[in-house]
């Protein structure tokens, strides 16, 4: 069974800056060990959650896209993190998902935040479930953490019986330090009730709307046990997700079994 090394890197982000940021992640990027598959950066890592969609949007052939291909091939990593997207007179907070051969895959943020974010951004229609050394991973944005049917495991009839729709959550994200309790106690439950790993980065510092964001970066284990939590600082911090402790704590507790089955409607 492989197991997954995966990089967190929680920082201030420059507000509405691609440049300097592109500079200040790629320092960083450039620092982690070899043997890491994947490297994730917060949501709206070039500029920070601005509602300045039409300024600063780029398409997928743009300066950023190329920035996380280039890496990722150099870095031998996937790369992940979301930017401000136009496509078809369209704006999204796109979660990209660039892999070492230089192709990605996208997931377009479902939940809006009221505050703004609905007004300027369009909802993505789809969840995004991709694969890494055998682990299944849901990819997740910020406000999605609050609805928990988005979130939720369905089970899946495969040829050696029933199995968990996936293995690992990771929610990328902008969430001010006032809701803080919201961001750790959600991102445990998700854990919990869906029994996988969870992976929530977030940025820290003050943003352009003088809104202060705490990091709490978490990785967090089947069982809902925080493996790393940070505050406050800049930080990169690389954790082992374990396949052998995820099966045998899904195979001893077996209670995904008897999740109810519903169908969701976008």
């Amino acid at each position: 069974m492989s197991n997954l090394h995966i990089s967190l890197i929680q920082s201030n982000i420059y507000w509405e800056d691609k440049k300097t940021n592109l500079v200040n992640w790629e320092t960083k990027i450039q620092s982690i060990p070899k043997g890491v598959e994947l490297v994730i950066l917060p949501e709206m890592f070039t500029t920070g959650f601005s509602m300045h969609a039409e300024k600063l949007a780029e398409t997928m052939d743009g300066v950023t896209i190329q920035w996380m291909r280039s890496l990722a091939i150099k870095k031998r990593i996937i790369l992940t993190g979301s930017v401000i997207i136009k496509e078809n007179e369209n704006y999204y907070n796109r979660l990209i998902w660039m892999l070492p051969n230089g192709e990605c895959i996208y997931y377009d943020k479902r939940h809006l935040f009221f505050a703004n974010e609905n007004k300027y951004y369009t909802a993505g229609q789809k969840r995004v479930i991709t694969s890494v050394n055998g682990f299944k991973i849901l990819l997740l944005i910020c406000y999605d953490l609050r609805f928990p049917v988005w979130s939720t495991q369905q089970i899946q009839q495969t040829p050696n019986g029933p199995q968990p729709e996936f293995d690992v959550i990771i929610y990328i994200a902008s969430w001010p330090e006032i809701r803080n309790l919201a961001w750790k106690t959600l991102l445990q439950a998700r854990a919990i009730e869906n029994q996988c790993y969870v992976i929530g980065v977030n940025r820290i510092g003050e943003d352009g709307n003088k809104i202060h964001h705490s990091g709490n970066s978490m990785v967090i284990d089947p069982l809902g046990e925080i493996m790393y939590c940070k505050e406050n600082e800049e930080d990169i911090y690389t954790a082992i997700l374990n396949r052998k402790d995820l099966e045998e704590i899904r195979n001893g507790f077996p209670f995904w079994k008897d999740a109810d089955r519903f169908v969701r409607n976008l």
